[in-house]
């Protein structure tokens, strides 16, 4: 049996063998992994011990499992280690907090893109980004508004080139605009925010920095403000 430090326990020993293992390339990248009933003779340990090791290889992007398979030695991705992240961050931060939290990483990320589209966007960028405009206008009042309001900012944050900012708004746009409340004239709002993502767009298209970035800054504060409204109450009066 594997010995023990002071300071160790047997999930992580075992998760840091087989992690070495996929290293140095005695388990090939892609390759399945030995079944749990061969791992717990090789480490003399039980199941739910060898589940907890392979939960930690796949935090750290070590494995890829899931549908039913074997797991199979994996490489650590920008996108696998932020989307673990960001569950931890989640579980610690709780529901409103985290989404405060969220929506601030977002307002830099997004401001930052929209001074640097205007500095340096290129025409193809540019058309890309006119294109998810006139999909947003067409999506307003229906129930495609959302995901043509993700696609505006999305191509908005792309043009910067950094997959960083990139991947983590591709994780946390969606999931903000999630846990906003309905409102009760769709179309008014969606025809708001239409007007406002034009508005970025022209600053974009005439290189104006001061003026694509104060506007974006306003459109995501008062995005973020609205979601913040005291929610209606069922019994005595209403806030106005």
């Amino acid at each position: 049996m594997t010995e023990l430090s002071s300071t160790e326990r047997m999930p992580e020993v075992i998760a840091e063998a087989l992690i070495s293992e996929i290293r140095e390339g005695e388990i090939p990248v892609g390759g399945a992994l030995p079944t749990e009933r061969q791992l717990c003779e090789r480490f003399d340990t039980s199941r739910p011990t060898i589940r907890e090791a392979l939960a930690l290889m796949q935090m750290r992007g070590f494995l890829d499992s899931g549908g039913g398979r074997r797991p199979k030695a994996a490489r650590p991705s920008l996108q696998t280690i932020l989307h673990s992240a960001a569950d931890h961050i989640r579980d610690l931060l709780g529901g409103t907090e985290s989404g405060a939290h969220l929506e601030q990483m977002r307002q830099f990320i997004e401001t930052g893109a929209a001074r640097e589209a205007a500095m340096r966007g290129d025409r193809a960028q540019i058309a890309r980004l006119q294109e998810a405009l006139i999909r947003n206008e067409a999506a307003i009042g229906t129930s495609q508004f959302a995901a043509t309001d993700i696609a505006f900012h999305r191509v908005l944050v792309s043009i910067v080139g950094n997959p960083v900012m990139l991947t983590l708004h591709d994780m946390f746009v969606s999931e903000l605009l999630a846990q906003r409340p309905a409102v009760d004239d769709p179309a008014r709002h969606d025809a708001m925010a239409f007007d406002e993502h034009t508005a970025i767009y022209d600053a974009v298209l005439n290189g104006d920095v001061m003026m694509a970035t104060d506007v974006m800054d306003r459109h995501l504060a008062r995005s973020y403000r609205a979601r913040l409204k005291n929610p209606k109450r069922r019994n005595g009066p209403q806030d106005h």
